[in-house]
């Protein structure tokens, strides 16, 4: 069985490739889900590693219904991991009522081209699971990375098995989302061909915490965080009036 690693940053790629890992999916920050990793990170992997990198293609956090804006962001870092000689996508788009927007992830598929696409964990999110699956076997994706609907894999197990079944040869299913060394053989066992896991090790580098930067109330995944443009005017006039 293969195994993905999603590493969110180069020490975690570099260990993958030591630790014999066979695939790695490259991303930033794991606390939101991931989100597409910069330039540098991404071109430091590709020039100083040999282990074959896909790339998570998601703009921001929050929810998975895209702006054009975000939109074409996506398509220019897929070119880019073209470019950069990257070995599959992984993204994918929703639509306001949880079915995969079918236009736009058709696009992505054939922009990536000849690169296997992978459809992430976004579909956990479907409320139609069975009928996407068989909509990304028509658009051409190679796989899908899914907990089953649950938070964690294990829990959504026989979920996973019923996708499977349903794309058969054409659709790799690949479980993801909470799996470790407790419990990944319950996945060979059911003959999965792959399984994703971030193998996450904590490094505490200080032992003082000082004034907080993560913000919980921005961490909902059915949100989308913007700098307001009434909320910037204000400012603005507030800061001309002390002038």
């Amino acid at each position: 069985m293969l195994l993905e690693i999603c590493a969110s940053n180069y020490q975690s790629a570099l260990n993958a490739q030591k630790a014999g890992a066979h695939r790695i999916e490259l991303c930033s920050e794991l606390a939101v889900g991931g989100i597409t990793p910069s330039y540098g990170l991404l071109k430091k992997v590709m020039e100083e590693l040999t282990i074959p990198v896909m790339v998570l293609i998601r703009p921001r956090s929050g929810n998975f219904v895209f702006s054009n804006a975000d939109f074409d962001i996506m398509k220019r870092d897929i070119e880019l991991c073209k470019e950069l000689g990257c070995a599959g996508i992984v993204s994918g788009v929703l639509t306001a009522d949880f079915k995969i927007d079918i236009r736009r992830t058709s696009e992505l598929i054939e922009l990536a081209r000849p690169l296997p696409f992978t459809f992430h964990r976004a579909f956990d999110h479907i409320n139609n699971p069975e009928q996407a699956v068989v909509d990304l076997v028509n658009l051409g994706a190679k796989r899908i990375l899914t907990s089953g609907q649950y938070s964690k894999a294990i829990d959504g197990l026989e979920n996973l098995k019923r996708y499977q079944e349903i794309g058969s040869d054409e659709l790799i299913i690949m479980p993801g989302g909470g799996i470790n060394a407790g419990n990944n053989s319950a996945f060979a066992k059911a003959n999965f061909k792959e399984v994703h896991a971030s193998a996450t090790e904590i490094i505490e580098q200080t032992k003082e915490e000082k004034v907080p930067m993560n913000s919980p109330k921005f961490l909902q995944e059915n949100i989308e965080v913007i700098s307001g443009k009434e909320n910037i005017t204000t400012i603005l006039k507030n800061l001309q009036h002390e002038d």
